[in-house]
């Protein structure tokens, strides 16, 4: 039986590899969706008459409206803007709509006190393409907290995938709601909230049987830590109730500084609580005979 301690000293001080910190993929196709666009706008470096052609080209090609605000780093832009002379706000949306029309006067003022008067017309840069592709990247490097998230539950799908590749009797599905598992497998699953998707329920065809897993990574000790383990305690019992199988599988430094409520839980959950080294020593094996 596994032991709170060794919970605790074997979580990972690392789950990230190379593609964790930039989705190139994802920011090779953001920018080729506008590269006609951005072509366009590359006609404008350079230019010293630069606000009539700037306002040409917005009139003759009104689509290129719409990528105006990844050249300032916004991919939707749905902010209002304070003008620093009148002080009023106002919303300006409706500037980067191509189907309504724009005020020559405030599609000048935003190119100008936005800076993108200064980059085109400065030679600051040689060519929108290149441009933001590495705004784009920038721009994916504040997704990676989510992206920190799916790096866990793939990691934990790998472990499941091949338990079900070694014993074709088990199948999994992932993000699982209780109206699939009622529909694909026949099993009754009361949960604790309407919206509830399991990060992963694996189905024993020869039993009969689903087992739940929910997956979280933790970098630091958040006040969070302490509800989300209260969470799982509670899903565990209500699952408990069901004759349902519950696990969780957490990991990562944040607990190290939040080990009390983890230990609460640990307990309550009577030992159900598992980290990636336990994966990696066969744990799955023993949790679903």
């Amino acid at each position: 039986m596994q032991n709170f301690q060794n919970l605790i000293q074997t979580l990972q001080t690392s789950i990230f590899s190379w593609d964790y910190f930039s989705n190139f993929k994802k920011i090779k196709d953001n920018s080729f969706k506008i590269k006609i666009q951005l072509n366009i706008l590359n006609s404008l470096l350079w230019e010293e008459n630069i606000e009539n052609k700037f306002l040409d080209i917005l009139k003759e090609y009104p689509e290129t409206r719409k990528v105006l605000p990844i050249l300032i780093a916004v991919r939707d832009f749905d902010k209002q803007i304070l003008d620093r002379d009148t002080m009023l706000v106002s919303e300006v949306k409706y500037l980067f709509n191509p189907k309504k029309d724009f005020i020559d006067n405030d599609m000048l003022l935003f190119f100008d006190i936005s800076w993108l008067k200064e980059v085109f017309q400065n030679k600051y840069i040689s060519n929108l393409n290149d441009y933001v592709f590495w705004v784009e990247t920038g721009l994916d490097s504040n997704a990676r907290k989510n992206r920190t998230w799916d790096l866990m539950e793939n990691l934990v799908e790998e472990f499941i995938k091949d338990l079900c590749n070694k014993n074709p009797w088990f199948q999994y599905k992932e993000q699982a709601t209780v109206s699939f598992m009622k529909k694909e497998w026949n099993i009754d699953v009361k949960s604790d909230k309407s919206s509830r998707r399991f990060d992963f329920a694996i189905f024993d065809s020869n039993k009969n049987k689903v087992f739940l897993i929910e997956v979280n990574y933790y970098w630091w000790g958040w006040s969070k830590l302490k509800a989300v383990a209260w969470e799982f305690t509670l899903l565990y019992k209500f699952m408990q109730e069901q004759d349902i199988s519950f696990y969780w599988i957490t990991d990562w430094l944040g607990w190290w500084t939040s080990a009390k409520p983890l230990e609460e839980a640990y307990n309550k959950m009577e030992w159900n609580i598992y980290n990636i080294e336990m994966l990696k020593g066969g744990i799955l094996n023993e949790l679903i005979k």
